[in-house]
């Protein structure tokens, strides 16, 4: 596992965290959605730049 992947998908993890987080403050659903899109999209691309064949 390459640096940048493991920085991805530490992002994502963090960015999932703050969206769970700020749904159980009630905080306004469109800021939930975007913090969780954009943690799926980190994780999605850590895990895609993984190297699994070498």
């Amino acid at each position: 596992m390459s640096g940048l992947s493991a920085v991805l998908i530490f992002v994502g993890l963090f960015l999932g965290g703050g969206a769970w987080s700020f749904k159980k403050q009630k905080l306004p659903m469109g800021v939930v959605v975007l913090m969780g899109i954009g943690s799926a999209m980190c994780l999605v691309a850590g895990v895609l730049r993984m190297e699994w064949l070498y």
